[in-house]
């Protein structure tokens, strides 16, 4: 399995298994609190595997973030991790765990649909039947009668597209440190989101729930985050969005499993035609004679046939490696999704 598609999909299987385990400590804690508490378990979890990796002087094998970065990560932790989480609590505090498990499905389609139409990433026929699928589910979930969207149900979806916002600008910082980067987010926007609940009045939980979230915000947020990143340099962001889908699935039999939710038709149902949808995506295949032209960047890299350039002397010696170097020109035919080395344009593929 190419290993972008891994990453992806254990990103998934964490994030999946932290919306059920969330909405079992929100009867007891304001939902504004619960966001803060889950990315700061992220961001301090993280820090301390930052920190010893330097303190026991590890070699780097990844970029490390630049000034340049700062901007978008800027917008990243803005988009998602202030809003998202913040939407998906309050979102969760007014739906069963199951369906809004579910709707999270939502977070890969408008990941691809933002990468499709402001990104001009590649999304082919058999990615948007997929996706169609998906959202055909999702409204099924969401829709409560007559012509009213719950207001849980549009929160949910809020949080989808704030995320979806974050994964494709995240793209941009794909090449870098993945490990710095979620832990940054985690610190920065679980600072904000617990100073703000506590400006608001909310009361901080008993230490057991204090620690059970950030546990949750760790694996659920920090580490899903890091494998999320890694699935972007390998697959890009419509891509790694889609194989993202498995998320609410975990969630959704968690739910009925741990909270003892009904297994409603409306939810099997749902969940068939999101089957469908990640199906669709999950056997797609890509390959047509494209073009390299010459780029320089920095990222972790082994020597394969898009890596053969020379040496400085202070390079560190092994592989994987990170240094700036160089790509000349390269023309060639093989399957290949669009990752940090294909990004190209689409018009005389086939």
């Amino acid at each position: 399995m190419q290993p972008g598609i891994l990453l992806a999909l254990l990103s998934a299987v964490l994030f999946g298994a932290s919306t059920p385990l969330a909405k079992m400590m929100l009867g007891n804690v304001d939902p504004w609190m619960m966001a803060g508490l889950l990315y700061l378990g992220a961001g301090i979890g993280l820090a301390s595997i930052h920190l010893s990796r330097s303190a026991l002087r590890l070699p780097a094998v990844e970029a490390p973030l630049r000034r340049s970065d700062l901007p978008w990560l800027a917008i990243v932790i803005a988009a998602g991790g202030i809003l998202g989480p913040l939407f998906l609590m309050f979102g969760l505090s007014r739906t069963d765990a199951a369906g809004a498990s579910l709707l999270l499905n939502l977070e890969g389609l408008a990941t691809m649909g933002i990468a499709w139409v402001v990104f001009r990433e590649n999304v082919d026929r058999r990615l948007l039947f997929g996706a169609f699928a998906i959202l055909a589910g999702a409204a099924l979930l969401s829709w409560q009668g007559g012509a009213s969207l719950s207001w849980g149900a549009a929160l949910i979806v809020a949080a989808c597209v704030s995320w979806g916002i974050d994964n494709n600008l995240t793209r941009k910082l794909s090449s870098a440190d993945p490990v710095q980067i979620a832990m940054l987010k985690g610190l920065v926007a679980g600072t904000v989101n617990l100073t703000l609940a506590l400006a608001q009045g909310a009361a901080l939980p008993d230490i057991g729930t204090i620690f059970a979230a950030g546990v949750v915000g760790f694996f659920g947020y920090g580490v899903s985050l890091a494998l999320f990143v890694l699935g972007l340099r390998y697959l890009g962001s419509a891509r790694t969005g889609a194989y993202f889908s498995l998320a609410p699935f975990i969630g959704a039999v968690l739910s009925v499993t741990l909270l003892d939710e009904p297994l409603t038709i409306r939810l099997v149902a749902a969940g068939a035609l999101m089957a469908v949808g990640l199906w669709l995506h999950l056997t797609e295949r890509h390959d047509h004679e494209h073009a390299h032209d010459t780029t320089e960047h920095e990222h972790r890299h082994t020597h394969d046939e898009h890596h053969q350039h020379a040496h400085q002397p202070d390079v560190p010696l092994g592989e994987p490696h990170t240094h700036w170097h160089r790509h000349s020109p390269l023309v060639h035919k093989h399957p290949h999704y669009p990752d940090l080395h294909h990004r190209h344009d689409h018009k005389h593929a086939h």
